[in-house]
């Protein structure tokens, strides 16, 4: 199992569908509290990446685990790798990319991830999930992804045909090295038009596992029915 795990949490305030998002209040605690103490359960070494003081303060009371970065940064992966860089993480060391808005990630995903990682030579490692209807199928925010037999990934999409369709979950691991690789890759046509930073990652020749995990996943926040939801959740928790 990997002993040098960095969760870094990559989070500002700039969502078009939901204003200050990471501030939004879950049952008394704001989103992005409840993604770093969620990460916290897992790793002390656990930091949210921003470049907003609005975000910094709605977590410095419960933690100084916070990271100010650059206002410049085009993708979450470019702001945790400048992260990476003030934290002196290792080279060699094991960094999640785990999103601001996934307040509800279950730690037995993640101890997925770790061991499928430990035991499988990829670059980078993903997750996805059962699809249960066809509505997923044919909604674009359910982006798709397609294996080989030896579960890495040969295509993501938004729609279209793919080959016994699992729903990918937006969260992401990989050595700091490669990482570094990672942001000086320039965007490909394919991941401009579709809107997905991973097919960037694959068409320049970089393996991606993918762990498979088939147990219930709280839906992440990215429109005012979900906080509703996430509300019920936690209530019902």
């Amino acid at each position: 199992m990997i002993n040098d795990l960095y969760i870094l949490i990559p989070s500002r305030i700039g969502s078009t569908r939901l204003e200050n998002k990471p501030l939004i209040n879950l049952s008394g605690k704001s989103l992005i509290q409840r993604v770093l103490n969620n990460a916290l359960d897992i790793t002390e070494n656990a930091f949210v990446a921003t470049d907003s003081d609005l975000i910094k303060n709605s977590i410095i009371d419960i933690s100084s685990n916070i990271i100010m970065t650059s206002a410049d940064h085009i993708s979450g992966t470019d702001r945790i790798c400048e992260a990476a860089n003030i934290l002196n993480i290792d080279n060699d060391a094991f960094i999640l990319n785990l999103q601001g808005d996934e307040p509800f990630v279950p730690k037995k995903l993640i101890e997925r991830m770790l061991f499928d990682y430990s035991n499988n030579l990829c670059d980078v490692i993903t997750v996805s999930t059962e699809i249960n209807s066809n509505e997923e199928i044919n909604n674009p925010n359910c982006v798709m992804v397609e294996t080989d037999k030896n579960q890495f990934a040969t295509k993501f999409l938004r729609t279209g045909n793919v080959h016994n369709p699992r729903r990918h979950v937006g969260i992401y691991g990989y050595s700091f090295n490669t990482l570094k690789e990672l942001v000086k890759l320039k965007p490909t046509k394919n991941e401009i038009k579709f809107k997905l930073e991973q097919l960037r990652f694959l068409e320049n020749g970089y393996s991606i596992y993918v762990s498979e995990f088939n147990e219930e996943i709280p839906p992440g926040i990215d429109t005012a029915e979900d906080v509703i939801l996430a509300d019920k959740y936690i209530k019902n928790k």
